[in-house]
């Protein structure tokens, strides 16, 4: 992202802010019109089941959005040849690419960002931007770190170079790591990473060293990063905190307010659309980017349509996250949807002590990522301060060996890294994954 180009281009997203609400929405018409049309033409599975639904292309743009079908994740990874509007991309190239290629930054084909989601069985899937799409998500995220900042208050913000950690899962194409370090390069600031697989003492020297005055992670991370100032092992200057990745608890806001002095701001995003909405106070809630992307809910499930990426069009896409919605009123300061109830991933920490009462942690996202033939689900279980236990659901018992040897070898490695050798580790078959969210399960 150019400097001048991304100020500029940030300062025409956030005119969308002083708009209202019957700007919006006409804002929003145009575009997803625009999706549509774009998708029918390009697109043989939107064409496909568009027609399956009796809507032709000069139908398109006289029936609601509410009319149109809806896809999940399933039809996704089923048809995902099918839905992108290039002819070129296969989702095998994807993955073979994702397999092979270890720079994270690097793009498929020399023109394309993929982001990969996995969930309990370990199975990616890829969500594919172009240059475009990119830098408009790019845009909605420095907007949101940027949060209640005035364009000349931004500017004197990054006037001083802001030195910015990220504390998050950074060992593979994430795409918060992804977006906020090129975002960061595009605002000029100076960034470090710091993963999540970091023994605490690594986490210490490295920010002593660095001295970053904003923080962006996941909520869990940040919490033990101020329990380490709190306990005095820490000392930083922070000017804001940007949370992301999970939910933000009232009582950890206030924790996290208190322990920095600074600014929190709580960023929602998903691989589906990586700049979904921000919240900077609970009170206010969790603001919706309406200029970006549309959020139904209906019959209790939510639905996302993304207006900026058109190479790979979601359109009426399930989410699993849970809220309610609520139009703004002439007494709302932004003229965005607010989602009340946000209910999304709410990642487990395991905490370890070994016989010198030294005390590390293992984050769920450290071990999400298992994908081993076979195994369908899986489930983490702490059963002392130096044990815990994976519960495995198999689709074939003849295999349980060998994924029990792959688990314990892949495990061995991440317990390795994170300095918890002294750590045991066990795999229990069981017949069926129950939803327990004491059982630490990775969704």
């Amino acid at each position: 992202m150019n400097y001048i180009k991304t100020i500029f281009d940030l300062w025409q997203l956030k005119r969308n802010e002083r708009k209202t609400v019957g700007e919006i929405s006409s804002l929003q018409t145009k575009k997803l019109k625009r999706l549509l049309h774009y998708a029918y033409e390009h697109s043989t599975y939107y064409r496909n089941s568009f027609e399956r639904a009796g809507i032709t292309a000069e139908m398109i743009d006289s029936i609601p959005l509410s009319a149109f079908p809806i896809i999940d994740k399933s039809v996704l990874m089923s048809q995902f040849e099918e839905i992108i509007t290039v002819t070129d991309i296969t989702q095998e190239a994807i993955r073979n690419f994702d397999e092979q290629e270890t720079a994270v930054g690097k793009l498929f084909q020399g023109k394309y960002h993929i982001v990969h989601s996995s969930g309990s069985t370990g199975t990616p899937k890829y969500f594919l931007y172009d240059e475009s799409a990119w830098n408009s998500m790019l845009l909605g995220i420095v907007r949101g770190a940027l949060w209640n900042m005035t364009m000349p208050e931004i500017l004197k913000f990054l006037i001083h170079a802001p030195r910015i950690a990220y504390i998050a899962a950074t060992d593979g194409r994430y795409g918060g790591a992804m977006a906020v370090g090129d975002g960061v390069n595009g605002v000029g600031a100076k960034q470090m990473y710091l993963d999540i697989n970091t023994p605490l003492e690594g986490w210490i020297s490295t920010l002593k060293k660095f001295k970053p005055n904003m923080i962006i992670g996941y909520p869990s991370a940040v919490k033990i990063l101020a329990e380490l100032v709190e306990k005095g092992d820490l000392d930083l200057k922070v000017l804001r905190i940007v949370t992301c990745g999970e939910p933000l608890g009232v009582s950890l806001r206030k924790y996290l307010e208190r322990i920095f002095g600074a600014d929190v701001i709580n960023f929602y995003g998903a691989s589906e659309s990586l700049s979904l909405g921000v919240e900077s106070s609970p009170k206010e809630g969790m603001l919706l980017f309406d200029d970006m992307n549309i959020i139904e809910i209906q019959d209790g499930e939510m639905y996302l349509t993304c207006l900026y990426n058109f190479v790979q069009p979601l359109i009426r896409y399930r989410l699993s996250d849970q809220l309610t919605l609520k139009v703004p009123n002439a007494e709302s300061r932004y003229p965005f949807t607010r989602a009340i109830g946000l209910l999304g991933r709410n990642e487990d920490i395991l905490w370890f002590q070994n016989g010198n009462g030294k005390r590390e942690f293992l984050h769920s996202l450290a071990v999400e990522g298992f994908c081993i033939d076979g195994l369908r689900d899986y489930q983490f279980r702490q059963i002392s301060l130096d044990t815990f236990e994976m519960l495995a659901e198999v689709s074939d018992n003849t295999l349980q060996k060998a994924i029990q040897s792959e688990v314990l070898r892949q495990m061995r490695d991440i317990l390795r890294g994170k300095g918890l050798d002294y750590v045991q580790f066990h795999v229990k078959f069981v017949p069926e994954i129950l939803p327990d969210s004491k059982t630490g399960k990775n969704d």
